[in-house]
């Protein structure tokens, strides 16, 4: 049976090729907050965020021990994984003087079994500094990941969304990180308000045409205590059924060389959260699906490397 990463370059293939053994990210909130919440570029945030919804149960007051102490037990027990990566997930991991960064960076890299760090954070939150303390842990050897959260590639919807930033400044911050030898993992979010799938596609091209690493699909999933959740009952906005993203996801995946690591292909919500769609709860139906799609088209990543989306044509 045909499983998806025989087909996708999954992060945990890449990991396992690159270590000799299975190597899982332990996501940790450090008590970060964002720009886009504390007024210098919003309030409120994106309008789809309740950052539960991303990291589920770690919004608990624990120190960065108790979190990786908690998580790597439960993850070691489910998977047999020895080595980890501490994953800053939590709102914006970068938002902070660079001596506070290093201060918890180091701290993450103490734990057990750590071999590494993935900071997610936004595009205008990586200033020179930053980045060049990410350079120096890549140096001394360390497994190191930008995550940018990217979501769409135009101004207009990242506008709507409520974002603060453009694409401008993800294309600078992530020239800026993969001049340094920084491997950048971007996030697309697919069916965001006022997208189809050509702008899935553009937004791809654009990401590719920039230079990446690493990526992150998602479905767009409405979630309580949102702006989204408000348009949503409005009828205001209608998320994307499963065999449409089942579809896109796939087409992506097709489109996309096989050096890019695939870190996640979905994403899901905590139940007592999620509003929409239920299908975003179920996360392997989801993995299982992309993986019997890419196996029906007798297809895998790359396959159609190069092949540049022409169905519509928008400007960002």
């Amino acid at each position: 049976m045909s499983t998806l990463s025989d087909r996708v370059h999954t992060f945990g293939r890449a990991m396992l090729e690159r270590h000799g053994e299975r190597v899982h990210k332990i996501a940790l909130d450090a008590g970060f907050t964002c720009p886009n919440r504390d007024g210098s570029k919003g309030i409120g945030g994106c309008t789809f965020c309740n950052n539960k919804s991303f990291a589920p149960g770690v919004r608990e007051p624990a120190s960065l021990v108790e979190q990786f102490d908690r998580a790597r037990g439960r993850i070691g027990r489910g998977t047999g994984a020895q080595r980890f990566i501490a994953y800053f997930q939590a709102y914006t991991n970068t938002y902070a003087h660079v001596d506070e960064l290093r201060a918890l960076y180091d701290s993450a890299l103490e734990a057990p079994d750590v071999i590494g760090l993935a900071i997610g954070t936004r595009p205008d939150c990586v200033p020179p500094p930053v980045l060049d303390l990410l350079a120096e842990y890549r140096d001394r050897g360390h497994e190191v990941w930008l995550e940018l959260g990217l979501q769409s590639s135009f101004d207009a919807t990242l506008a709507r969304v409520n974002r603060g930033h453009g694409f401008a400044e993800y294309e600078a911050a992530t020239r800026a990180a993969r001049a340094r030898g920084i491997p950048v993992c971007c996030h697309l979010i697919v069916g965001l308000p006022g997208e189809d799938a050509s702008h899935s596609h553009a937004s791809l091209d654009r990401v590719l045409d920039v230079g990446v690493d690493g990526l992150k699909l998602h479905p767009l999933h409405v979630v309580k205590h949102t702006k989204l959740a408000i348009e949503w009952k409005r009828g205001e906005y209608v998320p994307l059924a499963e065999a449409d993203y089942l579809h896109i996801a796939t087409d992506l995946i097709e489109r996309t060389p096989w050096e890019v690591v695939y870190h996640r292909v979905t994403g899901t919500a905590a139940p007592d959260i999620l509003l929409a769609p239920a299908w975003c709860a179920k996360k392997w139906d989801v993995l299982n699906g992309i993986a019997d799609e890419l196996v029906r088209r007798d297809s895998r990543q790359g396959s159609r490397t190069g092949q540049i989306w022409k169905e519509k044509s928008h400007a960002a």
